[in-house]
C-alpha cells in the first residue's frame, strides 16, 4: 500500500491516548507515523498536542476546549467507540478540526449486555450467585419471572435499540417504543408499536434506555417518570448515567415504587452513589456494557479506516464533476420510500453498475446533502457500500428549486378530511382559495389543501411542534391512506380534475428556496417529505454505468477517485460524453 503524504510532504502523526486493539494501531502504523502514550496527565497532554495531526481517544483522556487551542497542528480527532461525551465537539468545529467515532461497533456488545441486566433480574441471578457461594439455599426465596408474554419498553431505538428488540422478541416479549422519530431502524422492524413515554412507563414489565445525553434528555427519568411505572417494573441503563435521577431512583427503591433496577453506567462515575450500587433491589456493572473483545477489534477497525481516510487527500482530477466519496457522509435532504429503496437496492445487485449518480452540494462541515438521489444514495447504503460515487455541484453553477405540488387521489373527500383532522402535529383552519396563498406566508403555514368540492383548508403546525416534523407526519398521512399521489406544478383544480380521475384534492405548499432546504437540513438534520423539492440541476450526469464492483473492493479512496479519472477519460476519448444543452421530457423505463 501507498504511503500517505499530507500537503506538506510529510506522514500525518498520530497520538493514541487511551487504549485500542492492536489490530487498529498496525493499520495506522502502516500509513502514518503513530506514538502510543496512555496515561497521560492533562498537563502533559497539553505540552505534547501541538505535535499532531490527529489524536485518538476512548473513554479515559477528554479533550477539552483548551487542549484543543493549543494543538495547533491537530487536524482530527477520533474516538474509538460510540458518543462524543469526552470531546467538545463545538470547540473543535470552531478550530475547523474534524471529530470522528465509530457507532456501529459497540452496538452488539451493549445489546447483549442489556440482554444479560434484564435476564438477571428476572431471575435474580446476582443474589442467587452470593447466596450459594455464602453456603445457603435459598432457593425458595429466588423465585424469578418469565420473561415470554411480557412487555419491553425500550426508550430510544437506534441501532442498539433494534438490536434490543430482535434480541427481547426472540424471548416472545412485547415491545413497546418510545422514540419521537421515524428512525432508519423502526422502518426496519416490525410489530413495533411507537407510543408516549408516559403511556411507556405504565404499561412495561421492563425499561431500557438507548438515548443520547443532551440537555434535554438529561434527568428523563426522575420522580414524576418512576411514579408512573409498575410496582413491579424493572428500569435497565446501559446509556448514559445522567438521563436517571439517581436520588428519585433510590426513594422509588426504597419505598417500593419500582421491583429494581440494573445500572451500567452513573452519574458520578468511576465513583458512584454507594447507597445505589448497594442497595439490595440493584444490579449494576462498571461500565462494562461496550467492552467485549469483538467490540473492542471493530472500533479500532473501523477507526483506523476513517483515519486513513481521512488523511488520503483526494488530489485526483475529474473530466467531470464527480467524486468517490464516503457513503457515511452522504446524507439526503428528503425522506425516501423504503419499497422504492428496495426495489433499487435489488436491480443495483442484478446489474452491477450505477447508472445515473446522486447530485450533491458540499457543506462546509465536509457532508454532501443529497438534491437529486435520495433512493439511490439509501439503496447503496443499504447494500453495504463504503463509498459511492457522486457529482458535486454548487450554488454557482445556476442550481434552482421548483416545489412540487401533491395531487391525491382514490380516497373519498370526507375521509381524507377525517384523516387531517386527527393529526396530533397539525392544526386546520378553513378559508377560500382567494386568501389561501396570502394567509400561508402571512401566519406561517405549512401549505394548503384544496379539495375536489372547493373547500380549502390551511395547515399549521401545532403549539410546539417543529414545522418539518409537522409536514412530514401531514404528507405521510395522505400519502399512505390514498390510492395514489402524483407529483404537480399545476394548482388550478379545474383542470387536474380533468386529467385526474377519482381526484379528491391538491396540496399547494410554499415556494422554497436553495437556501432554505440546505438550511433547514443541516441546523436541525431533519428530513424534508419526499417528493416536494425538485432541484433545477444544470449539466446533469447521467449513463454513467460505473461497475459497481470496484465501488465495493477494498481499494482506497485515492484509488478509487483515480480509478474514476481513468474511467471518464476513456470514455472521453471514444467520444462517450456529450453535453445536451436543451431542457427535455425524460419518460421512466
Amino acid at each position: 500500500m501507498a504511503v500517505m503524504n499530507r500537503q506538506d510532504g510529510r506522514r500525518p502523526h498520530i497520538l493514541i491516548c487511551d487504549p485500542i486493539h492492536k489490530a487498529g494501531v498496525s493499520m495506522l502504523q502502516e500509513q502514518m507515523y503513530v506514538d502510543v502514550k496512555t496515561n497521560l496527565s492533562h498537563q502533559e497532554l497539553l505540552n505534547i498536542v501541538h505535535e499532531y495531526d490527529g489524536l485518538v481517544v476512548e473513554n479515559q483522556t477528554s479533550v477539552t476546549a483548551d487542549l484543543i487551542d493549543h494543538a495547533l497542528n491537530l487536524r482530527l480527532i477520533g474516538r474509538a467507540g460510540s458518543g462524543f461525551d469526552q470531546i467538545d465537539v463545538i470547540h473543535a468545529q470552531e478550530k475547523e478540526i474534524a471529530v470522528i467515532n465509530c457507532p456501529d461497533a459497540n452496538t452488539l456488545a451493549v445489546a447483549e449486555h442489556t440482554m444479560g441486566l434484564l435476564l438477571s433480574l428476572a431471575r435474580r441471578l446476582p443474589r442467587a450467585y452470593t447466596s450459594l457461594k455464602a453456603g445457603q439455599w435459598d432457593s425458595s426465596q429466588l423465585i424469578g419471572t418469565g420473561l415470554s408474554g411480557k412487555t419491553l419498553g425500550i426508550v430510544g431505538f437506534g441501532r442498539i435499540g433494534r438490536e434490543v428488540a430482535i434480541r427481547a422478541e426472540a424471548f416472545g416479549m412485547n415491545l413497546l417504543v418510545n422514540e419521537p422519530s421515524l428512525t432508519p431502524e423502526l422502518r426496519l422492524q416490525d410489530k413495533i408499536q411507537r407510543i408516549d413515554l408516559y403511556e411507556l412507563l405504565e404499561k412495561a414489565d421492563f425499561i431500557s434506555l438507548h438515548v443520547p445525553l443532551r440537555p434535554e434528555t438529561r434527568h428523563m427519568v426522575s420522580t414524576r417518570e418512576l411514579n408512573q411505572m409498575k410496582k413491579t417494573a424493572y428500569l435497565i441503563n446501559t446509556a448514559r448515567g445522567g438521563l436517571i435521577d439517581e436520588a428519585a431512583l433510590l426513594t422509588a427503591l426504597d419505598e417500593g415504587g419500582i421491583a429494581g433496577a440494573a445500572l451500567d453506567v452513573f452519574q458520578t462515575a468511576p465513583q458512584p452513589n454507594r447507597a445505589l450500587i448497594e442497595h439490595p433491589s440493584v444490579i449494576t456493572t462498571p461500565r462494562i456494557a461496550a467492552s467485549t473483545d469483538d467490540a473492542h477489534l471493530a472500533a479500532s477497525i473501523t477507526l483506523a479506516e476513517q483515519i486513513i481516510e481521512f488523511f488520503q487527500e483526494v488530489e485526483v482530477s475529474s473530466v467531470l464533476p464527480l467524486r468517490v466519496v464516503p457513503m457515511d457522509k452522504v446524507m439526503p435532504h428528503e425522506h425516501f420510500d423504503q419499497k422504492r429503496v428496495d426495489r433499487l437496492a435489488g436491480r443495483l445487485e442484478e446489474d452491477g453498475v450505477l447508472g445515473n449518480p446522486p447530485v450533491v452540494i458540499e457543506s462546509e462541515d465536509g457532508r454532501y446533502i443529497v438534491l437529486d438521489g435520495a433512493t439511490r444514495t439509501t439503496a447503496m447504503k443499504q447494500l453495504g457500500y463504503k463509498h459511492g460515487i457522486v457529482q458535486v455541484i454548487s450554488t454557482e453553477d445556476g442550481l434552482g428549486l421548483h416545489t412540487w405540488y401533491h395531487v391525491i387521489c382514490k380516497i373519498r373527500v370526507n375521509e381524507l378530511l377525517a384523516l387531517l383532522q386527527t393529526l396530533p402535529d397539525i392544526t386546520m383552519q378553513e378559508t377560500d382559495i382567494e386568501r389561501a396563498t396570502d394567509e400561508m406566508f402571512e401566519y406561517g403555514g405549512l401549505c394548503y389543501v384544496q379539495l375536489i368540492d372547493n373547500r380549502v383548508f390551511l395547515i399549521y403546525p401545532a403549539h410546539g411542534v417543529n414545522r418539518l416534523e409537522a409536514l412530514n407526519q401531514f404528507t405521510e398521512a395522505y400519502i399512505d391512506a390514498a390510492g395514489h399521489v402524483d407529483r404537480t406544478l399545476n394548482d388550478n383544480i379545474l383542470s387536474l380534475k380533468n386529467e385526474y380521475e377519482e381526484l379528491a384534492g391538491v396540496v399547494i405548499f410554499p415556494e422554497y428556496t436553495v437556501t432554505q432546504v440546505m438550511a433547514a437540513t443541516l441546523s436541525s438534520g431533519r428530513l424534508f417529505p419526499a417528493g416536494i423539492t425538485r432541484f433545477i440541476i444544470p449539466g446533469r450526469i447521467l449513463r454513467l454505468n460505473a461497475e459497481l464492483s470496484v465501488l465495493k473492493s477494498d481499494m482506497s479512496l485515492r484509488e478509487k477517485n483515480r480509478w474514476l479519472h481513468e474511467l471518464l477519460v476513456e470514455k472521453q476519448g471514444k467520444g462517450g460524453i456529450r453535453f445536451y444543452g436543451e431542457p427535455v421530457y425524460l419518460l421512466d423505463e
